[in-house]
């Protein structure tokens, strides 16, 4: 039997967990989807203040923890990760737009990589300088082959942990 090094690593796996970080996190998900009530439901386990902006009353997720109709009402901060997940609503460009004024820490984009994205005319038609508009990352995620909304939040938020802890992501250590 080979000799068994003991680290943080394998404390966790055998439930000796360190105590979490006191890192105050807030993660937005910008619009009611299937693919925002996964994520939001994953980030409260993973110790985020989960907030749903979603303009549109009749779209409300009962799910969400809180639901908000505004970014101002979201509490926007540089301990801030937001994600839009609906990339063919109208108001794109105008919360897109407020959320890069607020200098957040991190915005993304659900979406096809190979075509445009849908919020960069929107962005340009209001005036946002393209040094911004490249602040929204697209795709999101890790590419582990997502196809199902649990699939896309778990991916999307292995990213934003991946980001917050200044890693690759992936399976390279």
């Amino acid at each position: 039997m080979t000799d068994h090094v003991h680290d943080a690593s394998c404390a966790v796996a055998h439930g000796d967990a360190p105590e979490p970080r006191d890192e105050p996190k807030t993660l937005v998900a910008i619009f009611a989807s299937p693919v925002s009530a996964q994520l939001l439901r994953y980030a409260l386990d993973l110790g985020y203040r989960t907030v749903l902006v979603e303009p549109d009353p009749t779209r409300t997720d009962p799910h969400a923890a809180e639901t908000v109709s505004t970014l101002d009402a979201a509490g926007l901060d540089d301990n801030t990760d937001v994600v839009v997940c609906d990339h063919h609503r109208a108001e794109i460009g105008t919360l897109l737009r407020d959320t890069l004024a607020a200098k957040t820490r991190w915005i993304g984009l659900m979406g096809n990589p190979r075509h445009e994205g849908p919020h960069i005319k929107p962005l340009r038609d209001l005036g946002v300088p393209d040094e911004e508009i490249a602040r929204v990352h697209r795709p999101i995620g890790l590419n582990i082959g997502s196809r199902t909304p649990a699939e896309i939040a778990i991916a999307t938020l292995a990213g934003l942990i991946a980001d917050r802890n200044t890693r690759p992501g992936g399976f390279a250590f």
